[in-house]
């Protein structure tokens, strides 16, 4: 009991105000009407249903439902009478529904739900219909969401049908093994393989629209130029597209779907060519937002003591990182590259128990699905401090050290397709230590230092296409030991024994000053992400000329040209290679740090 006191004056005229709540008799007040409602004690309607009968009260139901408030309360003839057949609910159902009404409580099972959600939505019992869809969200399975997604549209529930969806993007692999799935509609299989949330991997989506199509091909053949352009080849491994997909009997019967693939063929086997206007909708298509980028930070020397096999995954929503498998041997100056979801490391000096190392050739590969390292075919040349660049399906790597200890102007590709490396044509000017980037078919190598190790100021250019070289002189090249990134048609170099960061415009072919970084900064190592730019470890020089080893990882955003620290490497490391992997998040699980 509560009893709350007015305030008032002694000498107010009026009297002291006591304000009582009961709340016993409100606790207790459903179950006395319950028990009225058992013994039929001032029942004023009875419910009929299947020719059984439930005597209640016109005012609790009235009181509970909008549905029987019109009922009761306006010029129906129910408002009249003295019993109401409630048709199309069973009474078993009717009857618990009556229970909630006057007790708030009902149970809920696999084979009352569905009459009772139905029922719920008929009486209009919100809370109650709310109900039985958190109940069916519970038992959601792969096997099931798609007749789940049916059933919430036929009951008009948006909240089953978005769980059910969302289970059937995040599930696509094991949904598409379901009995449902083939019975989806053509509309129905395109809507999902427009959505951006789709967890599959491209190469899937291809064999999941084969699976739909042999489950009826006779009437549904003829749909498959419109479901192909519907997977997103960019992101397709080009081995799989040109030895799979393209001599599947199904596409070759669509000239539509072939003349796609030839186009693809045309411009990934000729470099150079720009993408034609009929393929560019279906190659411009993003990656499927299920895919995350991630940055991996691998290899360089550690805490300045040793070269590191260290591989390390940065989880953006945890903000902490996380082991890969280490690297098979150590390695000093290797280079780093992604491509098509792979990470290889290339040459370097392989380090020898007495601290000594030899120029290697050789190429390891680490994939995110499988998280284990594995060899590739080696590089024609042996080398170390060397840049690689990847580009459509090429690797380049250019420059470095030779195993004769010679500055290297040479430049090999290698083509992932038909694994083989060859000779490209030589950079005119040798250099160590360039920012090296590739857009638009070019490759761009800034800056460096001479076999003198002084500074070169010029901007060297590659077309890829016609394997031609060029060279720009430029006042404002002034970098050693710094990465370049690209965002949006510029070039960002970072540093370089230096704070300056400045942004080669390409089309303008101009440099922009952004904002500078806090210390005299290198051999550090930079990647992009959701476009913003991520820079990890490297060597910086104090104010004293004192050069010490870093573990900062920061991040540029060039949309308000602003750097924030994302805090810390888990050591100091320099010489590293940093790069953006894209894995499904939901896949790998390395140890935290």
């Amino acid at each position: 009991m509560c009893y709350e006191l007015a305030e008032t004056s002694l000498d107010d005229p009026s009297t002291e105000v006591l304000q009582y709540i009961d709340k016993e008799l409100l606790s207790s007040l459903a179950l006395q009407l319950n028990n009225l409602r058992k013994k039929q004690i001032l029942t004023d309607v009875v419910l009929c249903s299947d020719s059984y009968k439930i005597p209640c009260h016109r005012n609790i139901l009235v009181s509970s439902s909008p549905y029987f408030y019109a009922m009761f309360c306006s010029n129906f003839r129910e408002s009249q009478q003295t019993q109401v057949n409630i048709q199309g609910v069973p009474f078993n159902v009717l009857n618990s529904i009556v229970d909630y009404v006057y007790t708030g409580v009902i149970s809920i099972t696999m084979e009352l739900v569905l009459p009772l959600m139905q029922a719920a939505a008929m009486l209009q019992f919100e809370r109650l219909f709310e109900a039985c869809s958190t109940y069916l969200q519970a038992q959601l399975h792969p096997n099931n969401c798609l007749s789940m997604i049916r059933l919430s549209k036929i009951l008009h529930c948006a909240s089953l049908q978005q769980k059910a969806h969302e289970m059937a993007v995040k599930s696509f692999s094991d949904v598409a093994a379901s009995e449902d799935f083939c019975e989806l509609s053509l509309k129905e299989l395109v809507d999902y393989l427009e959505d951006d949330q789709l967890c599959a991997e491209e190469e899937q989506v291809f064999e999941i629209l084969l699976a739909w199509i042999h489950h009826d091909p006779f009437a549904r053949k003829g749909s498959i130029h419109n479901l192909f352009q519907r997977v997103r080849l960019r992101h397709v491994h080009p081995s799989y597209l040109f030895q799979f997909i393209a001599n599947d009997p199904v596409v070759q019967s669509s000239f539509l779907c072939t003349e796609i693939i030839e186009s693809v063929r045309r411009l990934l086997f000729s470099v150079g060519s720009n993408c034609p206007s009929d393929l560019q909708p279906l190659w411009i298509a993003p990656r499927r937002h299920s895919f995350k980028e991630a940055l991996v930070v691998v290899g360089g020397r550690k805490n300045n003591e040793r070269t590191s096999r260290e591989a390390l995954l940065y989880n953006e929503q945890k903000q902490s990182w996380q082991w890969l498998a280490k690297l098979p041997v150590r390695l000093y100056r290797a280079s780093y590259v992604c491509l098509q979801g792979v990470l290889y490391v290339l040459g370097g000096l392989a380090m020898k128990a007495g601290g000594d190392g030899v120029p290697s050739a050789t190429v390891y590969t680490l994939s995110l699905k499988l998280n284990q390292w594995r060899v590739a075919e080696p590089m024609l040349v042996p080398r170390f401090a060397h840049q690689s660049i990847a580009h459509l399906h090429f690797i380049f790597v250019l420059g470095g050290v030779t195993g004769d200890q010679q500055l290297s102007s040479g430049v090999e590709r290698y083509n992932t397709m038909f694994n083989q490396w060859e000779l490209m044509a030589p950079m005119p000017v040798t250099v160590q230590h360039p920012a090296v980037a590739a857009h638009n078919q070019r490759m761009y190598v800034f800056g460096g230092e001479d076999a003198m190790q002084n500074p070169v100021r010029m901007i060297q250019v590659y077309h890829i296409g016609r394997n031609h070289w060029c060279v720009m002189e430029n006042r404002m090249v002034k970098n050693v030991c710094a990465p370049a990134s690209v965002i949006d048609g510029k070039i960002y170099i970072i540093g370089g024994y230096t704070r300056r960061m400045v942004a080669y415009d390409i089309k303008a072919n101009r440099f922009v000053k952004c904002e500078n970084i806090k210390e005299r900064r290198m051999h550090h190592s930079s990647t992009v992400i959701n476009n913003k730019l991520y820079v990890t470890g490297g060597r910086y020089i104090t104010g004293h000329d004192v050069v010490q080893d870093s573990d900062d990882f920061d991040c540029y955003d060039p949309e308000t040209d602003t750097w924030t620290s994302k805090g810390t490497l888990p050591f100091k490391l320099f010489d590293h290679g940093s790069v953006s992997m894209v894995c499904l998040s939901d896949k790998l699980s390395p140890d935290t740090v």
